[in-house]
């Protein structure tokens, strides 16, 4: 009488186990099919902002080349607005090349850095400083009503890191023997000739004349201070080449 009732049983926890393995599986599907689903959306997600960012970073080489040369050739005009462009792919390898010239300069130097690697100080003062001063000068330009995106302030501010790494470079290959000669040259003609095209660039945008000269001299002493303190806090070549 025991034996059709053990195999009843036994029957139904064959059943429940393919039951419950049934309901696993489908629970397993289930994740692994929503779990799909979600890396897609993120992953087409990632590619939309990508396409977003691709227009500011899209640029020739020509006119790399030509946004180069004309960073350094001032145009003052007040009868037409200069067209002010939005692309960041010049200026952020700018930044780069302005970061190497640094490290070098520090390795040369024998600078010690107490917290952080040398790599690390280059890159927060260089990208500091690009998104720092941008920031300034876009504030600066929204109180004098001079209508210039923040986009446009990096770029413009970017492009004008050409003249500092011309003046890093030049000063260490053309170094002096004790005197700051050569850098102070190439600070006033690089260096100026960089700040004279950001003022000329917002000149015809800036309404009256106060708020050209706040706007103006603000930008001056800025982009001007700034490669002195590159030179005197982190790229003592001079020094270093003279002791070997």
């Amino acid at each position: 009488m025991d034996l059709p009732v053990d195999g009843h049983l036994a029957k139904t926890a064959d059943v429940q186990q393919i039951d419950m393995m049934s309901s696993m599986r489908e629970h397993v599907t289930r994740y692994v099919f929503v779990e799909g689903r979600q890396r897609a959306q993120k992953a087409l997600g990632l590619y939309a902002n990508i396409d977003i960012l691709r227009p500011y970073f899209h640029v020739e080489p020509k006119e790399l080349k030509d946004r180069l040369v004309n960073s350094l050739l001032p145009k003052f005009s007040s009868a037409s607005k200069p067209v002010l462009i939005g692309e960041l792919y010049g200026p952020l390898m700018l930044v780069f090349t302005l970061i190497a010239l640094l490290l070098y300069g520090m390795k040369s130097s024998g600078h010690v850095v107490k917290e952080g690697t040398l790599m690390g100080t280059a890159f927060g003062i260089c990208f500091g400083y690009w998104f720092g001063a941008s920031s300034f000068i876009y504030l600066l330009a929204y109180i004098c009503n001079a209508g210039v995106s923040f986009i446009q302030t990096l770029s413009l501010l970017g492009y004008s890191l050409f003249g500092h790494c011309i003046v890093l470079f030049l000063s260490t290959v053309l170094h002096s023997d004790e005197t700051h000669f050569v850098f102070y040259l190439l600070w006033v003609v690089f260096g100026g000739l960089s700040a004279l095209k950001m003022m000329s660039m917002l000149m015809a945008r800036t309404p009256g004349p106060s708020q050209r000269f706040l706007l103006h001299s603000s930008i001056a002493i800025v982009h001007m201070l700034f490669l002195l303190f590159l030179h005197f806090a982190y790229h003592q070549a001079v020094e270093a080449l003279d002791n070997i």
